[in-house]
């Protein structure tokens, strides 16, 4: 098969096999945190959880770091990568301890907060870091493969660190402050394996690093318009970005009525509700496996434009019809289903958006892409706090869903034709 080929073809280089480890060790971290603040905030008995108490967390999570990530990106165009990668880890282990504290001393829910933001600000550079440094370790014709096995890898690790926690949860009596001590040794673990790698071999060229802070600071302005203005020259780049976070709003709306469902609707203790929330995440790990699998070939065959349309249209369609049962089976097929159809369009965007933009620019455009993707999230779940009741059965929005993906489908069908007349 020609995957398997390219799979083992992209496993033989070095570099690229060590980049991997990084991110799969980061990304496993990443899922036992994230799943220690959503038991911490969702299925805590004590809280009284409802949609606009998860949208407010992730406001105060997220947020913050979209006013201050685009600068971030301006310094992995300067900084060498692979140390960016590094202390960023150590840093993410360090305050990872520091919210297991927290947890364990039952402090406010703000300072609670003020750590995991910390934590979640970080992860987001090293995340763009990881992102911006592919094209360095793989060649532009693999470049697809690799978008489709590097990000999708790490999500499945994600999966699996979130699996991993469900379990330390059930066998600790302090769990939340367990799993996030897991998820710093995590966290320290993906740090010593970036030493694998030369402090060079990710970039950017050695004439644009500047190792001072206030060297790279003073130019950050000014590198931050130079980054925006060289993604408005990449129309490709950036209509897919466009596209890709309105596919991004509309996972985030539904991820909120799922968590809400799962909490209410379908559970009547809060194991219950664990355990589905378990499922469905191991159900859309198993959707981001086949969209790695599936995106190169739909890939050679309908083109990048091509199978974001097919991604759009299709979720436009089944998205309403397994939905709106509003019943654990549908809704699971869908789950699977979308994380399929968005990790397939974020593939797609990721290739298309390191192909056109410039390596010296690659970093500050990855963190304004990790930006719109917060801020989509965070937008999504504030409407979810809106139209979802308590119980999280809304039929409203599952219908505006499925419009919005029908408009991201038809928008860029007439983009892509514009592209090819022109």
């Amino acid at each position: 098969m020609p995957v398997a080929r390219d799979l083992r073809l992209l496993l033989r280089l070095t570099g690229f096999r060590r980049l991997l480890a990084v991110r799969l060790l980061s990304q496993s971290a990443d899922g036992v945190y994230q799943v220690a603040l959503a038991t911490y905030v969702v299925f805590s008995p004590e809280k009284e959880t409802s949609p606009a108490a998860i949208a407010s967390a992730m406001a105060v999570l997220l947020l913050p770091y979209s006013f201050i990530g685009p600068f971030a990106g301006v310094l992995l165009d300067r900084w060498q990568r692979r140390q960016v990668i590094l202390y960023g880890n150590l840093l993410r282990a360090l305050l990872a301890c520091s919210t297991a504290v927290l947890i364990l001393a039952s402090v406010p829910d703000w300072l609670f907060y003020a750590s995991a933001l910390s934590v979640t600000a970080v992860n987001r550079f090293v995340l763009a870091g990881l992102s911006a440094a592919l094209p360095r370790v793989v060649d532009t014709d693999r470049l697809v493969m690799a978008n489709s096995l590097s990000p999708t890898a790490g999500t499945l690790a994600a999966t699996a660190g979130g699996g991993l926690a469900f379990a330390v949860r059930l066998v600790s009596s302090e769990s939340d402050a367990a799993v996030v001590l897991l998820g710093a040794a995590l966290y320290l673990c993906s740090a010593l394996a970036s030493l694998r790698m030369a402090r060079e071999l990710l970039g950017p060229e050695q004439g644009l690093v500047q190792p001072g802070l206030i060297a790279a600071l003073a130019s950050t302005a000014r590198g931050l318009v130079g980054g925006l203005r060289h993604l408005a020259e990449r129309r490709s780049a950036a209509r897919v970005l466009f596209a890709m976070t309105l596919m991004r709003f509309c996972y985030g709306a539904l991820t909120v009525m799922v968590l809400m469902l799962c909490r209410y609707a379908w559970s009547e203790t809060e194991s219950e509700g664990l355990a589905l929330l378990g499922l469905a995440i191991a159900v859309s790990g198993a959707g981001f496996f086949a969209a790695a699998v599936l995106t190169p070939w739909a890939v050679g065959r309908l083109g990048q434009y091509g199978w974001m349309v097919a991604c759009a249209g299709s979720a436009a369609v089944l998205e309403p019809a397994l939905g709106l049962p509003f019943a654990p089976v549908p809704m699971l097929v869908a789950a699977f289903v979308l994380a399929l159809i968005t990790q397939g369009a974020k593939i797609s965007t990721d290739t298309v958006v390191q192909t056109s933009v410039d390596d010296a620019y690659r970093g500050r455009v990855f963190s304004l892409y990790d930006v719109l993707f917060n801020v989509a999230f965070v937008g999504a779940a504030a409407v979810a706090a809106l139209m979802l009741p308590p119980d999280g059965r809304s039929v409203h929005l599952v219908v505006a869903v499925a419009v919005i993906y029908a408009v991201v489908a038809a928008t860029l069908v007439r983009w892509s034709r514009v592209g090819a007349e022109s």
